[in-house]
């Protein structure tokens, strides 16, 4: 059933390099303590941190029956969370996505890979693809891996698949905090959805990260705002606003 509400949380992560069992009990001990949320979004590559050079390592790849995941799927199943991850994940067909992965409380598992990868992440993953709206009380939440959300195309297909919320998994560094601001406003904006965005904490080979993942409404403006550390901020996204702004449009003669 729909709800008229839905209060999601989005999780600024530093995760320990390559450690995926600690990062997984520290994903679970969030779900727990997410303050009533119903989605829990982490940055990219949440379960091993971003590290290219440590993917040779076997052990920083997940696939669906890693048993490391246990503990992120009953703490959803407890928590009554869908909790969204990053993963260098490894499905069953011998794929290797950068993706999001999200486990939902029913024990649905749904991965997208990102499709706009840099350089040197094109000689790890292959390029990944649209996957249905995931289906959060009643709210259509499409997820997005890092540049993807830089991409206007991008926002433009999972709009037209019927979304209601655009949750980004990231890593924004310092330098970027203009990008990090326009990126998530614009696609909410433009399409009349909420925009998550949980960015890496910390920093890695070559990065620092900016901080600021949050929350922005489909007004455009920024409704959450985490700092530059590690940190769990939560909104109340209302179905009341996106259905106005969405009506408004429709009478002005731009949509419909």
């Amino acid at each position: 059933m729909e709800s008229d509400e839905l209060v999601v949380a989005v999780a600024q992560h530093a995760p320990v390099p390559g450690d995926v069992a600690e990062n997984a009990r520290r994903a679970a001990a969030a779900v727990a303590e997410a303050e009533g949320a119903r989605l829990l979004l982490f940055p990219l590559l949440s379960l091993s941190g971003y590290d290219l050079g440590r993917l040779a390592e076997p052990g920083c790849w997940v696939g669906p029956d890693d048993p490391r995941l246990d503990v992120v799927r009953e703490a959803s199943r407890a928590h009554g969370v869908t909790a969204v991850v990053g993963a260098a994940w490894l499905g069953p067909d011998g794929r290797r996505l950068l993706a999001s992965v999200a486990l939902s409380p029913d024990s649905t598992v749904e991965v997208v890979g990102k499709q706009y990868l840099s350089r040197a992440e094109r000689e790890l993953f292959e390029p990944g693809g649209f996957g249905p709206p995931l289906d959060v009380a009643g709210w259509r939440v499409a997820l997005a891996v890092c540049y993807d959300a830089a991409a206007p195309e991008h926002a433009v297909e999972v709009a037209r698949r019927g979304a209601d919320v655009y949750a980004v998994s990231a890593l924004y560094t310092e330098g970027q905090e203009r990008r990090l601001d326009v990126h998530p406003a614009a696609r909410a904006l433009d399409h009349r959805m909420y925009a998550l965005v949980a960015n890496l904490a910390g920093a890695g080979p070559g990065w620092r990260s900016c901080g600021g993942s949050g929350v922005w409404h489909p007004d455009g403006r920024r409704v959450a705002r985490a700092g530059t550390g590690p940190r769990v901020v939560t909104a109340r996204l209302a179905r009341a606003d996106l259905d106005r702004l969405r009506a408004d449009d429709v009478t002005a003669g731009y949509r419909g």
